[in-house]
């Protein structure tokens, strides 16, 4: 592999302090599919098929965590999958613009990295878009490094990089 940005830095500090999340995560349940389509076509400009949230969920169940409100509506969402032996990876992370800044997003990566761990995976990776300078900082504070980029790797042309991380 190439690197094609630094590495974080090892003087950092290994994780960000864990913020709380407003409630409890949990597992993703059929009915958050409007709600989660919602995030994922704000957040991240893309749309998907509704039957694929489902599918995807059925390979590694705990690996799709929901953040809710008190309605219980889904206000943030991590969906990981393992697809290559040994590794996690981030397939769509997203938190709802009102619940961005609140702790929702590092308590969804914190569960999911927690996950990856008792699985014994050895490394996680996820893809961004180049322009989603919060994200690509959100990620840094996490350990994640840029290690490829992806020419139009999105729907709509834009670039996006590989980061991963090891646990």
């Amino acid at each position: 592999m190439r690197c094609i940005a630094e590495p974080a830095e090892a003087s950092r500090v290994a994780e960000p302090p864990t913020l709380a999340a407003p409630r409890p995560l949990r597992g993703f349940r059929p009915p958050d599919v409007p709600g989660i389509a919602s995030i994922v076509s704000e957040a991240l400009h893309e749309h998907y098929d509704p039957s694929l949230y489902g599918s995807l969920s059925a390979e590694w169940p705990s690996g799709f965590l929901v953040a809710t409100d008190e309605r219980d509506a889904p206000v943030g969402f991590l969906l990981g999958v393992n697809q290559v032996p040994a590794e996690g990876r981030v397939l769509m992370f997203a938190v709802e613009r009102g619940w961005r800044g609140t702790g929702v997003g590092h308590a969804l990566m914190d569960a999911f990295l927690e996950r990856c761990r008792l699985r014994q995976f050895r490394r996680v990776t996820l893809e961004v878009r180049v322009s989603n300078v919060g994200a690509i900082r959100f990620y840094t504070r996490y350990n994640y490094s840029v290690i490829d980029l992806l020419r139009s790797y999105y729907s709509d042309g834009e670039n996006g990089y590989h980061m991963a991380r090891d646990l």
